[in-house]
């Protein structure tokens, strides 16, 4: 397979005029050429963080704090959770991914709710779609071990040194909640070692610096913020010292689009277009470990491509910040999966 147009390359993406080669799912040549397509080649998202279980009430709440929508045991999306059929949680998980996959996610970074059961929920709502989830269990040991790790709901939630001993023990991935609605729990997250942090929207200096000391990556979800009403992630001061990646969060508040979480950061943080597309591509796959989220040679083959000549894009003088700033759904052409 062959794919033209303007690509945007390596960790940096620079757009340079050429065509990717891929073999057998994996890109063996990126080459610079005068090529005669208007066409927008990119990597595939990496969605940094998701619960999708929630799908089955999307917009449901409105009106309602951070902890009486989402908190554990009864928050609003919990109690709901609890009332839904094992198929309707599976079917409605199972639309957000399509609609994922078709608009050139390749993976998100899911905290599964319902232990063990949550995490093969998911696998059966996967089944023959090109979308790959990196599913970390929640509320056991055990579903950490049926997953590809461990998302905890955050340090004030409860005790997780256990589950964070046995997530390293596994060599897995380690994910946690902190800093969204305060402060507080923020060191408690830092003290346990994690892979990555997600929200972040109230650190301290001191925590600043134990980012950066640490070099702990972050996942930002700056419009679930908004909508919670906790307040927007500090986006250039934690790009400053750390990986910063970019997610959705969960589907009961807003779409699982990176187009709209892209636009959203990018208007909203003091970041630029290239960092907020790195924010969605190569940062994401580093820190979920993944061998894609950049066109170079020897990576896994995830690409999305652009219609350039789409009337929403035909004209951009600056690609990545048309990519970051105006692209969507409709100006998708391909996804290569």
């Amino acid at each position: 397979m062959i794919v033209e147009g303007t690509l945007l390359r390596g960790r940096t993406l620079e757009p340079v005029q050429g065509r990717v080669v891929v073999e057998d799912g994996r890109i063996t040549a990126v080459e610079e050429a005068d090529v005669d397509s208007d066409d927008i080649v990119l990597p595939a998202f990496v969605n940094a963080h998701t619960h999708i279980g929630d799908s089955i009430a999307k917009e449901a709440g409105a009106g309602l704090s951070l902890d009486e929508l989402v908190a554990p045991p009864d928050g609003l999306k919990h109690r709901l959770l609890r009332q839904a059929s094992r198929e309707e949680k599976r079917e409605a998980m199972r639309r957000s991914l399509r609609f994922m996959e078709s608009s050139g996610t390749a993976t998100c970074v899911e905290f599964r709710e319902g232990g063990v059961e949550g995490v093969e929920l998911i696998r059966e709502a996967t089944a023959g779609l090109d979308v790959d989830p990196v599913v970390l269990g929640r509320e056991t040991v055990d579903a950490m071990r049926e997953a590809d790790g461990f998302g905890a709901s955050g340090a004030r939630d409860g005790d997780f040194e256990r589950h964070r001993n046995a997530t390293r023990e596994a060599g897995k991935l380690f994910g946690i909640h902190a800093g969204e609605r305060d402060s507080h729990d923020v060191d408690p997250a830092l003290d346990l070692d994690p892979d990555f942090l997600v929200h972040v929207v109230h650190p301290d200096p001191l925590h600043l610096e134990r980012i950066e000391d640490s070099e702990i990556p972050v996942v930002v979800c700056p419009r679930s913020n908004l909508v919670t009403d906790v307040g927007v992630p500090p986006m250039r001061e934690l790009v400053d010292r750390t990986t910063v990646a970019l997610g959705t969060d969960n589907v009961m508040l807003n779409s699982p689009s990176m187009f709209r979480e892209m636009e959203f950061a990018a208007k909203l943080g003091d970041v630029s277009a290239r960092e907020v597309l790195q924010m969605a591509t190569v940062n994401g796959a580093e820190i979920a470990g993944l061998d894609y989220g950049r066109i170079e040679p020897g990576r896994e083959a995830k690409l999305l491509v652009l219609d350039g000549d789409s009337d929403n894009l035909a004209g951009a003088q600056d690609v990545v910040r048309a990519v970051v700033r105006r692209a969507g759904t409709d100006d998708v052409k391909d996804v290569v999966l």
